[in-house]
């Protein structure tokens, strides 16, 4: 019998020259429409199993495929540099570890060996990794990310287990190639989230738009000053066991920030969803008393206002009586200190009188003007909010705060407010942005020409004769003021714990840059002579730090130049 001929038998066979009649015309319509809505449904469900694997592999995390030889082409995320160039951030081709079940079909399992076998196998491969969890992840047979990033060697490795269904996709990842330098400036990269914390979250648009991120963005600071900057802050916490440190260089003229430093610091290329420890940012997030930094503003306010005009008149340095307070030097000099006296000895008492002389609204509406009462001004999203007398100031706070006690702000105001001091006068925002020159802010005046002048000149006296002696790097003419602070507690101010800070501009006879330096309860030790105070703690490090950027931004060594103080100097005793 032909096997062709059963599947035949069943139509019905027309005699020659005869029509079907219409009966029979019907029943092979019929069949027609069967064999078609057969067709169609079986072309419908090709169709709807190919959709459901599609969206199962979307939920299952596979990245989305470019749609264009544009985007093929374009990295996916813009590259940040520093100001010359030089590469902070940027894609970098990396390999992952996914569980692909379906790797081998329908056929049977996944894997060629048990799931604990092959987590064993891997724990080999990747010793932190959890043998028990893995093994139940595996039995699961649900696809996705076993690890997120594994290093060339270890992709060779799980390549030779033979097993199919674990796949090295190759993707990009973020990469940081200085490692944790400028963390706290530059943030970090989570994977389908976008940029945390610093500037990889300011600029999130930018790096990630098709328009733009073509385009390296070029951040302010210089990638040679922060590494400077990093070191000698770091090697100055440690020298005293201090347990947090931060630094800034800024530029007087433009109020780009130069080099920002945070420590403890943390390692961007380690940070992901569940974060990194150490991300507070000490230098624009930290609020602190910073103690006798702020005297020479006070000063500055007092002698803009015309209070002091004489500045070899003498003042009464003797205790300040003051509601329930009495206010005493650390270190009394005499009964009585002219003013470049009082800043160069750190007088508390000569520095409360002169602001009680100059009134609680005149250096209110100073520290107002410095940007003192809010949030300091930087890009990055870390700022914190300075703790500001509330109210018309009292005459006991308008005292305290002339020495830096009662209002606690970041080291970035500080740092902005000694610039406006010695630049000119001028007050500008600071920036992590470089600038062209014509995108430099005209900002506002604070300080007369002649108050910034002055106050060089004393600034400089501080480093020659004073508490800032340990900041004098020979040639670059280095002046500023140190501050030692007690922090607030529940109970009250704890004397075992102190802040020390050292603001410092340099060179003074023609000012370039500020640097701030603020070491958070360093302790005494044989590095800083058994001291706590900034003068043994923070103002070497300024003292260390400045003849290795000095170079760097510009500024050479010359110990043939320095600021005139020769109408001054008679008003010190040197001894």
């Amino acid at each position: 019998m032909n096997t062709l001929a059963a599947p035949l038998a069943a139509t019905p066979v027309i005699p020659a020259g005869r029509l079907p009649s219409i009966g029979l015309r019907a029943q092979l319509l019929n069949t027609a429409k069967l064999r078609v809505l057969a067709l169609i449904t079986g072309f419908t469900l090709i169709a709807l199993i190919a959709l459901v694997r599609i969206a199962s592999l979307g939920f299952a995390g596979s990245a989305p495929q470019r749609t264009s030889m544009e985007e093929a082409l374009l990295p996916p995320r813009g590259e940040i540099t520093d100001r010359h160039g030089a590469p902070l951030a940027r894609a970098f081709p990396a390999y992952a570890l996914w569980f692909e079940p379906t790797a081998m079909g329908d056929t049977g399992s996944p894997l060629v060996r048990s799931p604990q076998e092959v987590a064993s196998a891997l724990k080999g491969i990747f010793p932190d990794l959890d043998e028990a969890r893995m093994a139940r992840r595996l039995a699961s047979g649900k696809p996705g990310y076993l690890r997120r990033r594994i290093l060339p060697e270890e992709a060779n490795k799980v390549f030779a287990l033979g097993e199919i269904a674990l796949e090295i996709p190759r993707e990009t990842d973020r990469y940081y190639p200085q490692g944790t330098l400028a963390a706290h400036v530059l943030g970090y990269v989570v994977e389908d989230q976008g940029g945390k914390i610093g500037m990889e979250e300011v600029l999130e648009k930018d790096l990630s738009h098709p328009d733009t991120r073509m385009e390296p963005v070029a951040l302010s600071i210089d990638v040679r000053a922060q590494g400077a900057l990093e070191d000698e802050l770091r090697k100055g916490m440690l020298a005293t066991n201090a347990i947090g440190a931060a630094g800034i260089v800024l530029d007087v003229d433009t109020g780009e920030v130069m080099a920002m430093a945070s420590l403890p610091e943390f390692d961007p290329n380690t940070a992901g969803a569940a974060g990194a420890t150490n991300v507070f940012n000490r230098a624009t997030n930290g609020v602190y008393e910073l103690g006798s930094t702020f005297k020479p503003l006070s000063v500055a306010a007092a002698i803009d206002a015309g209070v002091v005009r004489d500045l070899s008149k003498p003042w009464d340095a003797s205790p300040v009586a003051v509601g329930r307070r009495t206010i005493k030097d650390l270190k009394p000099k005499g009964a009585s200190l002219n003013v470049p006296q009082a800043l160069v000895y750190s007088s508390n008492t000569v520095t409360a009188r002169v602001a009680d002389a100059l009134g609680a609204e005149r250096l209110r509406e100073t520290m107002i003007d410095l940007g003192m009462d809010r949030r300091p001004f930087i890009e990055l999203p870390g700022k914190g909010r300075p703790i500001w007398p509330q109210g018309p100031w009292s005459r006991v706070t308008n005292m305290t705060v002339s020495y830096g006690h009662g209002l606690a702000v970041t080291p970035l105001h500080l740092a902005s407010a000694y610039a406006a001091m010695v630049n000119g006068g001028i007050w500008r925002p600071s920036t992590l942005m470089k600038l062209d020159p014509k995108d430099v802010p005209r900002g506002r005046r604070v300080f007369k020409e002649s108050t910034s002048h002055r106050m060089r000149q004393m600034l400089r006296m501080i480093s020659l004769y004073g508490t800032g002696k340990q900041a004098d790097a020979v040639g670059y003419r280095v002046g500023g003021k140190t501050g030692s602070a007690e922090k607030a507690g529940a109970g009250g101010y704890r004397k075992t714990s102190l802040v020390s800070s050292f603001a410092a501009a340099f060179p003074l006879d023609a000012p370039r840059y500020v640097v701030v330096v603020v070491l958070d309860e360093p302790k005494g030790t044989v590095a800083s002579s058994f001291q706590r105070t900034a003068g043994y703690t923070a103002a070497p490090v300024v003292g260390k730090l400045v003849p290795r950027i000095g170079p760097m931004l510009g500024v050479q060594p010359d110990e043939s130049r320095d600021v005139d103080i020769s109408d001054l100097r008679y008003l010190v005793d040197k001894h």
